[in-house]
């Protein structure tokens, strides 16, 4: 079989389908200049759908929040480092050209190899597809053993998440040596992204657990509601505000090299009794979240992005945002100023059904959905360990959500063209 003259990828594919429309107008008369430029910005969303993947920082984490995701934990089944050096290699490789609207391999119509791309995001739009890696705790320590010489490389800030009070963490859905995030605003794209992944992985890892995700996107923007129906992300940090990306995001100096520029992310898995907050009063819910529930606003404020005075009372002396309120709890003035950065997405599992109908509101099923919770920060015993060991014990939320999986990821810092994602860490032993 004689070699195909290109390499047909999805980029390929949306050019060619533009010239053959192009082909079309000519021989059927000439378009007219408001066709043309009706066409032209036709062409804009698929050019401006990249994101880059290459950087000082690896992308998806200060990405405006695209509305799918698709996260995967994966296990090491090697113990030989260069198997896990050719891995990232390939990941990278892959990963770079498929941010790119590209197929995660060239495609060689010479070889009867099978395992090539699966194609179903051919003609896509790349969808602003962002791929995102983290190293977990047995990259560097597994049973007790130094699988690949990298002890000494787990930074100081990297430490084992504390048993939090009301955890029923399921250990299918929790760890991970690698996590990879895709996330895109087609959820098509993010999926065959880990799909891609994962055949390129064969032999040397394979998946943990995995949970796709969803944000709502309003029209004409603002901050997505969860499946309580309440904003989630006004209180975030702006991610247009380099000092503060700096400041709370970014791990600087104090970090090992290959960390420098990185951020370590905490995944949750927050399962939501939605069929007990449902009946709830509008009432009962704001005080719990201590927000008001159509604008955002704090309890007491106007506007979404009003500034929640902690101090105001009622005239009976008692606080406005409850004491125990969702929102009192995770501000930064009650965590000695600790901050992260939410980037959560929603999921729907379906349903499971129970014997047990009792009380009125089970009806003998519950709702497998809730949060895939994602945050980011310098140093997670700062961040989200500070925050979130107060609000484990002392959020009315709790009633309502139980945390079921999740982890610790250590995301190093940005590649270069020419590297591959964590390469300095390889090199640094």
């Amino acid at each position: 079989m004689s070699k195909c003259p290109f390499d047909f990828t999805r980029r390929n594919f949306l050019a060619l389908a533009s010239g053959i429309a192009a082909a079309a107008g000519v021989g059927y008369g000439a378009r007219t200049a408001v066709d043309v430029i009706a066409a032209k910005k036709s062409e804009l969303p698929a050019r401006q759908a990249l994101e880059p993947f290459w950087g000082k920082h690896q992308s998806g984490i200060v990405t405006p929040v695209q509305t799918h995701t698709y996260f995967a934990a994966f296990d090491l089944l090697t113990d030989k480092r260069d198997d896990v050096i050719k891995l990232l290699q390939k990941w990278t490789t892959a990963s770079a050209r498929m941010a790119d609207g590209q197929s995660a391999e060239p495609v060689d119509n010479t070889s009867s190899d099978a395992s090539v791309d699966s194609d179903d995001a051919l003609g896509l739009s790349p969808s602003r597809l962002t791929i995102t890696f983290g190293f977990g705790a047995g990259l560097y320590i597994s049973d007790g053993k130094d699988r690949f010489g990298l002890a000494a490389e787990r930074p100081e800030a990297f430490v084992d998440l504390p048993k939090f009070n009301g955890d029923q963490l399921v250990e299918t859905h929790t760890g991970g040596d690698l996590s990879v995030q895709a996330c895109a605003d087609d959820p098509q794209v993010a999926f065959h992204a880990i799909r891609q992944l994962v055949r390129l992985a064969d032999y040397i890892a394979q998946i943990r657990w995995t949970q796709a995700g969803f944000a709502s996107s309003p029209p004409g923007g603002g901050t997505p509601r969860n499946l309580m129906g309440f904003k989630d992300g006004t209180g975030n940090p702006s991610i247009k505000d380099q000092e503060e990306m700096d400041k709370i995001i970014w791990v600087g100096n104090e970090g090992p090299d290959w960390m420098r520029g990185g951020s370590y992310m905490v995944a949750r898995r927050i399962r939501i009794a939605l069929e007990h907050w449902d009946r709830m009063k509008l009432a009962f819910q704001e005080q719990t979240v201590g927000r008001q529930k159509i604008s955002g606003a704090p309890l007491g404020k106007v506007n979404e992005f009003d500034k929640a005075d902690l101090a105001a009372v009622d005239k009976d002396g008692n606080y406005i945002v409850p004491e125990n309120s969702h929102l009192r709890l995770a501000a930064a003035e009650n965590n000695d100023g600790a901050q992260i950065l939410r980037r959560p997405y929603s999921y729907n599992d379906g349903v499971n059904f129970t014997a047990e109908r009792w009380p009125p509101w089970r009806q003998g099923m519950e709702y497998d959905a809730g949060l895939l919770f994602m945050c980011y920060q310098r140093d997670p015993r700062t961040g989200f360990i500070k925050i979130f060991d107060k609000m484990s014990k002392f959020d009315m939320m709790n009633q309502f959500v139980t945390h079921v999986g999740g982890g610790l990821f250590a995301c190093p810092g940005g590649t270069q063209e020419g590297e591959f994602i964590g390469q300095r860490l390889f090199q640094s032993t």
